[in-house]
């Protein structure tokens, strides 16, 4: 806890005047090995916010281990997400203290950690907040909405000594980790690597004028640090992943899981120096702004890894989605078929096999073998078990290794922002230069036919070849300068993500 008690009044102070945000005296060390959280054998109070589809994940879970930690509050600013969360937990006996607003939540002692389950733009300033008032955090991925909020949250994290847990699920996975470890052991060179996120995503609808804000909402509050315009959607809750002010689209909502698992298995500290992007949103007219169809190449030191997200089936009238095709090593044609309306996978092509989930296989497409290995655990009740051990070293994915990964869908969506309008032909001739993007893209064109679209005629966006430094974590050469304005978002006082933690 802070060393220095925080009134509501000074509390609310700091956070609506100008924007350095909660300052602080720096916290002892609390969640380490000289000083564990309250005890091994002691529970973990934690405290909710957000109670709709990821928060009621976080919620389960922590209910799994009553023994280590206590739901102690709940926060959303709906109160018909807040209502529910109650009267979950009241029927298991459970009371709470519950908030509106995460700000009176922050001010409680008694509260150790919190779980962020927000909309991607409130992740950095939430998660900042937290660690000044001296709470733990586990946050949803991506963990940050830009680049430069990410590396705030970092600073944060190590200023007030917090443990700070990205929610990238596959590292609590040792069935993933043994196949990782195989392939980093007997499989050679990694060739290249294909990641798939093939999710049925439904169209969000087209309003004709402002849409209708739930009667049951704080829009203040849920606006937090965007614009408080009106709301262009039909849908208030879940449809902000498909709006740029909000969201970070499919790359920046399943895509983190699979690009953490790229940087893992490369043993990679740092994003890849080069990316480019094209795609668009086929099939509807909606009001969502972020692509439902889109490529994005990296160069990962050397290694090419294409990324791939569809929202429309595999084909028209269908809700499966597409299998997967690519080559291997020796150049044979492999093909896995999915059934399903989620086909979220990877694929590591290495120079004597490849890697698809945690089962490998030769370079004639044959199964060789698979991993299920015991203990395995989600990300949350991981995060409890490192407060309880104190070490940041137990955490799975602490802060850094959650902001190196979701860089890489930042950057990727970067280059599809600053993009421009282009021709099939002119496409074609762009990703002719790139190892496995021709593929991709032909790809593509089918599953737009498939779908009965015609890839001549659809609105295709390009973006630049982007040179992005980790060190720095700017871009640099052609198009550097309208690629750095997108490093970092604005904030609408009083809900500024601070220059200074």
């Amino acid at each position: 806890m802070p060393t220095t008690p925080v009134s509501r009044r000074n509390f609310l102070k700091t956070t609506t005047i100008g924007s350095a945000g909660l300052v602080l005296t720096a916290c002892p060390a609390i969640g380490t090995a000289a000083h564990p959280i309250r005890g091994a054998n002691e529970r973990i109070n934690v405290g909710v916010v957000g109670l709709r589809g990821i928060g009621k994940s976080h919620l389960a879970n922590y209910l799994k281990i009553p023994e280590d930690a206590r739901v102690a509050a709940l926060c959303d600013c709906d109160s018909e997400c807040l209502d529910w969360g109650i009267k979950r937990l009241s029927e298991k006996g459970i009371k709470t203290k519950n908030y509106r607003d995460l700000r009176n939540l922050l001010e409680d002692n008694a509260i150790d950690a919190v779980s962020i389950c927000t909309p991607n733009h409130w992740h950095s300033l939430a998660t900042i907040w937290a660690c000044q008032a001296g709470k733990h955090v586990c946050v949803e991925k991506p963990v940050s909405h830009s680049i430069w909020e990410g590396r705030k949250m970092v600073e944060a994290a190590r200023k007030y000594n917090r443990m700070v847990q990205a929610d990238l699920d596959y590292r609590s996975n040792p069935h993933l980790a043994a196949a990782i470890r195989y392939m980093q052991k007997h499989l050679g060179r990694v060739h290249h690597i294909r990641v798939v996120n093939y999710k049925r995503r439904a169209s969000i609808g087209k309003t004709s004028g402002p849409g209708v804000v739930p009667v049951t909402c704080d829009y203040d509050l849920h606006c937090g640090p965007i614009p408080m315009a009106p709301l262009q959607r039909k849908e208030l809750h879940y449809d902000w992943h498909w709006q740029w002010p909000t969201g970070n689209g499919e790359l920046g909502n399943n895509g983190p899981h699979q690009l953490d698992i790229c940087r893992w298995a490369l043993a990679k500290d740092h994003a890849p120096q080069r990316v480019l992007s094209f795609g668009g949103r086929f099939g509807y007219v909606d009001d969502g702004t972020v692509p439902n169809t889109q490529v994005a190449w990296y160069d990962f030191d050397g290694v090419p890894v294409v990324y791939e997200s569809r929202a429309l089936s595999e084909k028209s009238g269908a809700e499966n989605m597409d299998g997967v095709t690519d080559i291997t090593a020796t150049g044979k044609k492999v093909h896995h078929p999915f059934t399903g309306s989620a086909n979220c996978n990877l694929y590591i092509f290495c120079e004597k096999g490849y890697l698809s989930g945690n089962a490998i296989f030769d370079n004639d497409g044959k199964f060789v073998r698979s991993f299920d290995e015991p203990g395995k655990v989600g990300p949350q009740i991981n995060f409890i078990r490192a407060l309880k051990s104190g070490k940041r070293e137990d955490l799975r994915t602490d802060i850094l290794e959650g902001h190196i990964s979701a860089n890489i869908s930042h950057i990727g969506n970067i280059s599809y922002q600053i993009g421009h309008r282009v021709s099939l032909s002119e496409l074609r001739k762009t990703v002719a230069g790139y190892k496995y993007l021709p593929e991709a893209l032909q790809g593509l064109e089918s599953h737009l036919k498939a779908n009965r679209l015609d890839p001549e005629k659809e609105q295709l966006y390009l973006g630049p070849e982007l040179h992005f430094d980790s060190a720095s974590e700017t871009f640099s050469g052609a198009e550097s300068k309208r690629a750095n304005l997108f490093l970092k978002d604005s904030y609408r006082p009083p809900f500024v993500v601070p220059e200074n933690v």
